[in-house]
């Protein structure tokens, strides 16, 4: 489409911006070279001097043709990546990981603020990652930063950037996390360890879309969508005075909860066979296979370090352990032990299973405090079929505690 030259710089951004997959070939005369380099910079492919030399106007399409076609190849790249990542972030055989799973693409195609909630080592940032990468922005960068490896004096400095001589060691300007994060994701792990006057600063920008360098006097607004994540009680220490309220509501807006490993064993072998196959090609080495009793041992452990212990664990393993197989007396003392431990039984031989269920629930009830409701939660069964089976073996019931132990302190108790 012919187009002046001199109106051509507001059509190629307003075109770049609607349909960027689009070449556009400018044909500039020679004393109108200013001109066409401008055009280059508002986002044409390439320019040609009028008249123009056939062999070289082909030439120079057919490029500008290859170089579109390139940009498809590499975009269908980023869907199948965006595919992978997501599934790297989940295994969902079971049921706790498929409702987190749901929450993720519910919220993906939103701009909506997210926080997501779990234990240490559960996977927050690879959940944050999958957002990313099934959201409008996946075109963009996913900018990742961990609160609490970050001295709480330079903190600001990473985030909103600094200007040349603002402080001690700036000798020059420096762009911040939500500069470069522009039009696309930036990921806050452990929230709860920034500092008050960063949180205010971090408020300000949620609210205004605007910050100012360090030093600076400039107002700089940013596009981007935060992602947040803590391992800690952002309620407590919202009581306690460490942590705003008011930024506190802005960023749970949606959250995401990812449950710690021990609450979805059906998902271990999954996660073990991923884990081996990756290792295998990341070392270099032979991919092992794992006995259905090392299997076992694994499901059973309780994984304090959830999923990054266990790909921790497995490294280790495919390294050290001798041949093609990694066997129960492979795996660390801790772990082995634990399921030998669990497989002896706790009772005599002969015990009749009326005296062994009567044992089991006189047990849970004093671990719950005579809690019948949790009680029963605890042993699979209903409060009322509890309450028949209470009457019937005649067993006294603990007196309540005044406080009891909350309810994931029972279940990780769970006899």
């Amino acid at each position: 489409m012919p187009l002046d030259l001199d109106g051509a710089g507001g059509f190629l951004r307003v075109l770049r911006k609607r349909s960027p997959r689009i070449p556009v070939l400018v044909l500039a005369p020679p004393d109108r070279l200013r001109e066409a380099l401008r055009a280059l910079r508002d986002g044409a492919e390439d320019y040609v001097l009028s008249p123009p030399d056939a062999f070289e106007l082909g030439s120079r399409l057919e490029h500008a043709l290859e170089r579109r076609d390139l940009h498809s190849r590499l975009a269908l790249l980023r869907e199948e990546f965006a595919r992978h990542q997501a599934s790297k972030a989940f295994v969902d055989r079971s049921s706790a990981m498929r409702s987190a799973l749901e929450r993720v693409m519910r919220v993906a195609p939103l701009r909506t603020t997210v926080l997501i909630c779990g234990e240490s080592g559960v996977g927050k940032e690879l959940v944050a990652r999958a957002i990313h990468f099934h959201s409008p922005r996946r075109d963009f960068p996913f900018i990742a930063v961990n609160c609490a490896a970050i001295p709480s004096s330079l903190i600001e400095s990473e985030l909103f950037g600094h200007e040349k001589g603002s402080f001690t060691g700036a000798h020059a300007r420096a762009r911040g996390k939500f500069e470069i994060a522009h039009r696309g994701t930036l990921f806050l792990d452990e929230i709860g360890e920034m500092g008050l006057d960063t949180q205010a600063k971090l408020l300000r920008v949620l609210e205004e879309k605007e910050f100012m360098r360090l030093g600076g006097d400039e107002s700089l607004r940013v596009d981007v969508r935060l992602i947040t994540a803590t391992n800690a009680d952002l309620e407590s220490l919202v009581e306690r005075g460490a942590f705003r309220r008011d930024l506190y509501y802005r960023l749970k807006v949606f959250t995401i909860h990812v449950p710690p490993l021990r609450e979805r064993r059906e998902d271990i072998p999954a996660l073990v066979e991923g884990f081996l196959e990756e290792l295998s090609r990341a070392n270099a080495v032979a991919r092992k296979r794992i006995t259905p009793e090392a299997m076992a041992a694994l499901e059973s452990y309780r994984w304090p370090g959830n999923v990054r212990e266990l790909k921790n664990v497995l490294e280790s393993l495919l390294v050290s352990s001798p041949g093609g197989l990694i066997r129960l007396e492979d795996l660390p003392p801790a772990i082995a032990r634990r399921r030998d431990s669990e497989e002896r039984p706790d009772f005599e031989a002969g015990t009749t299973l009326r005296a062994m269920e009567r044992n089991l629930i006189r047990r849970t009830l004093e671990r719950t405090g005579g809690n019948r409701t949790w009680s029963a939660q605890l042993l699979g069964i209903g409060v009322r079929t509890l309450q028949r089976k209470i009457r019937s073996y005649g067993l006294d019931i603990p007196p309540r505690r005044r406080r009891p132990r909350s309810e994931r302190e029972l279940v990780e108790e769970r006899p």
